[in-house]
């Protein structure tokens, strides 16, 4: 038996013509949250124009003394946008095609049913984290949706369709599509276009793509595993976002809410694991004052390590795609090479972030940063009394049985794509 399609066609709103589109779209308000000179430009770039950033939080503000006063300005934002007539509805998928560093990222905003999403570690829902979901952060974005009027999404859902056909029937009629919004995005983010896709035809054919994906006998030809409980979607950005729909709307039903409550669903951008402009990049270890842990590390994986000369041979190694497990290790004495016999987990970041969770648990003393790039890495992990660990970046193909398998990935596994590459607020829907 097939698995259900888990997302819909969108009621989105979108801003009138006559709104300014490049200040109306801010990036995502979980972006640049340490450097408050990115979002002073921003303000300067708005003015007084109608924007969705009077009706989101930057997190740079979320330790304000002033919190609540912002939150309910954001509401009262959109039940004034609401009520003027500035937004306008659509019935229909979103084709939006987004300039971003690797080239021009392709994806499909739709409604996806957070009744089929489930963010905890031991998840077998039709959409899953990608990596663990901390508890702490939903409160105060719950506080912001919990009486907002509307949604605005920056979630990035991934599908695994290496042949490209989800979105095959939508570059068909592409040319032929009603262009929503084209602008240059600010601050240097590139250029956005959207294109709507009325056609029930053609959303019918993007469903039903989506819902061969986990036909049980293509499930397990591509991930050598059993179909009941298939992976249709994992998150790639906004996995906290994601998570505040849910628990708000775990609150609503509890109250009585009706299952066709449009707070149900949440606006979500969905995007191909292939799409060639997506890029996982490694997001590296740091261990300060704590160059015993190479010892035990070895002791308690079985592993055995190799020097090598060179960062380039380091990060030849571990990128090798021989189906074995390694990491590269920096330390003041030189550069090696570790190789895992047994791994605990589907990619060598799992393997080597359980035995450090344990670890530092053992020994507080030690402080551990998560570092991006290899030449800081490095840096680091050459001064004396700390140890750098290089880790491979994640394959598409083991991508989503990993999470299958093992259930959400390490916190601080990956990365993607760059701060300025992240999705800007342009649609919106009601949850009312």
């Amino acid at each position: 038996m097939s698995a259900p399609v888990v997302v819909r066609t969108p009621r989105v709103l979108l801003p009138k013509a006559s709104v300014d589109a490049h200040r109306w779209a801010v990036i995502a308000c979980d972006q640049f949250t340490s450097q408050p000179e990115y979002w002073a430009e921003v303000e300067k770039v708005v003015g007084d124009a109608p924007s969705t950033l009077r009706m989101v939080f930057p997190e740079l503000h979320l330790g304000a003394p002033d919190v609540a006063e912002r939150v309910r300005a954001c509401q009262q934002t959109m039940r004034e946008y609401l009520n003027t007539g500035l937004l306008e509805e659509h019935e229909a998928i979103v084709y939006v095609e987004r300039g971003v560093s690797g080239g021009t990222q392709r994806g499909l905003v739709v409604e996806l049913d957070l009744e089929a999403y489930d963010f905890s570690s031991t998840a077998t829902s039709a959409v899953r984290s990608t990596e663990g979901t901390v508890l702490d952060r939903l409160p105060p974005r719950m506080a912001v949706r919990r009486d907002a009027p509307l949604e605005l999404p920056h979630i990035l859902v991934l599908y695994d369709d290496p042949t490209g056909s989800v979105l095959a029937p939508v570059e068909a009629v592409r040319d032929d599509l009603e262009v929503a919004y084209d602008l240059d995005l600010m601050l240097g983010s590139g250029h956005l276009t959207g294109r709507l896709v009325r056609d029930p035809a053609v959303q019918q054919l993007v469903f039903a793509a989506l819902d061969a994906l986990v036909e049980p006998e293509a499930y397990a030809t591509r991930y050598g595993l059993a179909g009941e409980h298939p992976l249709q979607f994992a998150m790639g950005d906004g996995n906290h976002s994601l998570a505040t729909a849910k628990g708000t709307w775990n609150e609503l039903k509890a109250a009585g809410a009706a299952s066709d409550h449009p707070a149900r669903w949440a606006l979500v951008e969905l995007v191909n694991l292939h799409d060639p402009s997506l890029t996982f990049e490694p997001i590296h270890r740091v261990l300060f004052d704590g160059d015993t842990v190479v010892d035990d590390l070895l002791l308690a994986l079985g592993a055995t390590t190799r020097p090598v000369d060179s960062v380039e041979d380091v990060l030849a190694a571990v990128a090798s795609g021989d189906g074995v497990q390694r990491f590269g290790i920096v330390e003041a004495s030189g550069l090696s090479v570790a190789e895992v016999p047994d791994p605990t987990h589907q990619l060598a970041v799992g393997t080597l972030q359980t035995f450090l969770d344990v670890w530092l648990a053992e020994n507080p003393e030690v402080e551990i940063d998560y570092v991006h790039g290899e030449d800081v890495t490095v840096d680091l992990g050459r001064r004396p009394g700390n140890v750098g660990f290089l880790l491979p970046g994640i394959g598409k193909d083991a991508f989503f049985r990993s999470i299958a398998v093992d259930g959400p990935l390490p916190r601080k596994t990956f990365s993607m794509g760059h701060a300025h590459d992240k999705r800007f607020y342009m649609e919106s829907r009601s949850i009312r």
